[in-house]
């Protein structure tokens, strides 16, 4: 095959394998949907499944323990953040379940960690780098105000365009590098959040098509999500990318620019600058 060629089938392949997790709840969401399903409820199926998916990752070292932590942190904010959401009706789980907590089934929390394990997949399957990232203390203190906003804006008017201006200026001349065989390629950081955030717009519209969870206006008959949800995956995938981009960095010091700039300056080394 023409080179171009070659190397677009193997960043296709190398996508498909960071997405693995993400495709197990996919096939879960599926297969519970067929008419013939175990008397266990379709909600407590899809959690042994997730389970059952997260445990052989680490069993056959396609995720290490690090990447497990970070998984789990994921896990834990999503949570927290669905138990809010279906408690204000922004969206609900419609079947019974023994494992659902205040409306929420406990697989739901997975769904948010397969956004982390794509992220974990991609950082190692593609080499990424990223070139002049900001500030650590400003990252994280925008994290925490995109985390709150998802609460907040119930009570107050939703500042996630003021936010995304902020972004904008914190991430101007941020940009990431990425492997394909023996090149590599770059893409602005944002034009990256952006991408993947549309793809989870899709994922998000073939699950509440396969009914993993309902929006008010899919309560009669499946509707699109409405395309401004993009907003709040882009919002989302910005968090998660600077949680495991700094938990990493500050074990491995692999954000020049940043926290690792100390130590690139020091040892002089090519590859920190990505």
């Amino acid at each position: 095959m023409p080179g171009a060629v070659r190397e677009l089938v193997r960043f296709g392949w190398n996508q498909a394998l960071c997405c693995l997790f993400p495709v197990v709840i996919f096939a879960a969401l599926a297969l519970t949907k067929l008419p013939d399903h175990p008397v266990i409820p379709r909600y407590d199926l899809i959690l042994l499944v997730c389970i059952a998916a997260q445990a052989g990752m680490v069993l056959f070292k396609l995720e290490s323990a690090d990447e497990l932590k970070v998984i789990t942190l994921f896990h834990v904010i999503g949570l927290g953040l669905e138990l809010f959401k279906v408690h204000m009706g922004s969206w609900a789980y419609p079947e019974d379940a023994w494992s659902k907590v205040a409306g929420v089934p406990l697989y739901s929390g997975f769904m948010y960690a397969s956004v982390a394990s794509y992220i974990c997949q991609a950082w190692r399957r593609f080499d990424l780098r990223f070139r002049q990232w900001p500030n650590p203390l400003a990252t994280t203190g925008i994290a925490v105000l995109i985390y709150a906003n998802f609460f907040v804006h119930h009570a107050i008017p939703d500042l996630r365009w003021l936010l995304m201006l902020g972004l904008a200026a914190l991430f101007r001349r941020t940009w990431v590098t990425f492997a394909v065989g023996h090149r590599r390629y770059r893409m602005h950081a944002l034009v990256s959040f952006a991408l993947i955030a549309f793809f989870i717009w899709i994922a998000e519209n073939v699950s509440t098509l396969l009914g993993a969870w309902r929006y008010p206006n899919q309560a009669a008959h499946w509707e699109w999500v409405h395309w401004g949800k993009i907003s709040s995956w882009f919002l989302l995938v910005i968090i998660s990318i600077i949680i495991v981009a700094q938990l990493k960095d500050l074990k491995y010091r692999v954000l020049p620019g940043a926290a690792g700039a100390i130590e690139e300056a020091r040892t002089k080394a090519p590859s920190r600058k990505g």
